[in-house]
């Protein structure tokens, strides 16, 4: 079952997608102006935008939390976390929500983008090293560079981009 585009008043979209889906398979999203992609088999649903509860002394890429069926739930502004001004909330922005390994167990975390496009099957064949410089992206988030109809998607680490753990270390340091 694929995700579908989140619409106004939309719920949850999608469960989490079994474990023999095809690794090839990415969610693609818009996050300034620029084309990314998360491996589908992170993506554990899409909801409509909500304005998380803020939580002090967060780092300013963590937005705070929302309760997501009686669970807490991280929300992080993926466009700060990766080194950019705040997003601003728009019309189509989605929390897309994202399980990671930690450890034995996982971790569930939301993060805010400008708006979903849709889910790809990207070979392997097309897909490029990360460039050693140029990006406007931390070079450690990109796992590649999706070639997709004559353009570059951006292919993210979502367990680093999303390691929680570091990012409040890094903040705390940074005090």
């Amino acid at each position: 079952m694929m995700p579908t585009l989140v619409s106004p008043g939309a719920a949850v979209l999608r469960p989490v997608p079994p474990a023999d889906a095809d690794p090839g398979q990415v969610l693609t999203f818009v996050l300034g102006g620029e084309l990314f992609a998360i491996a589908i088999l992170a993506i554990k649903e899409i909801i409509e935008y909500r304005a998380p509860t803020e939580v002090p002394a967060m780092p300013q890429a963590v937005l705070g939390v929302i309760n997501l069926r009686g669970a807490v739930v991280p929300v992080m502004d993926l466009q700060a976390r990766l080194g950019r001004s705040r997003s601003t909330v728009g019309r189509r922005s989605c929390i897309v929500i994202v399980e990671i390994a930690d450890g034995d167990g996982s971790q569930v975390v939301g993060v805010v983008v400008d708006a979903v496009s849709e889910v790809l099957e990207i070979p392997a064949s097309e897909i490029e090293p990360p460039p050693s410089f140029g990006s406007r992206v931390p070079a450690d988030f990109i796992l590649g560079m999706g070639k997709v109809r004559g353009r570059f998607v951006i292919l993210l680490d979502v367990a680093r981009v999303l390691a929680i753990d570091d990012l409040i270390g890094a903040a705390a340091l940074a005090a």
